[in-house]
């Protein structure tokens, strides 16, 4: 069974009900057990997001609440959660300081612990999925 690392793309996608809902609820149910994953920074970036979406006015706060019971229960029964450690940030470094990918350190970091476990990337992000196979990451644009 691979391993596939779901960028926060995917999740927020999934649980705050924007344009992309339903296409990342149907590939989430896609998955086998013990199949999907995200970091440690993946919970934190999703936060961020909800956070971010609260912000702008793109959902209220009981959208919020919910999308944040709904991947607290996922990270409980359907996600594993990987470790970021110290080498994942010298990683991480080294695929930003390939400019052209257009790299955000976020999605460096993604990359970095994608590719330490042998991982397959999926997202909704194109550049991401783009300058994931640039760099000999399997990745799967969802």
């Amino acid at each position: 069974m691979n391993l596939r690392y779901v960028d926060t793309s995917i999740l927020v996608a999934a649980l705050a009900k924007e344009a992309h809902t339903a296409r990342a609820q149907r590939w989430l149910t896609t998955a086998a057990p013990g199949e999907l994953a995200i970091s440690d920074w993946g919970i934190a970036e999703f936060s961020s997001a909800l956070s971010i979406k609260m912000r702008t006015g793109q959902i209220k706060v009981g959208r919020r609440t919910e999308a944040l019971r709904a991947f607290s229960m996922m990270l409980g029964q359907s996600l594993e959660v990987l470790p970021v450690v110290s080498g994942h940030f010298v990683t991480a470094a080294r695929f930003s300081d390939q400019y052209s990918l257009g790299l955000r350190a976020a999605d460096a970091l993604h990359l970095a612990v994608a590719a330490d476990r042998g991982a397959t990337l999926c997202t909704l992000d194109k550049r991401l999925a783009a300058a994931a196979k640039a760099l000999n990451i399997a990745a799967k644009l969802v």
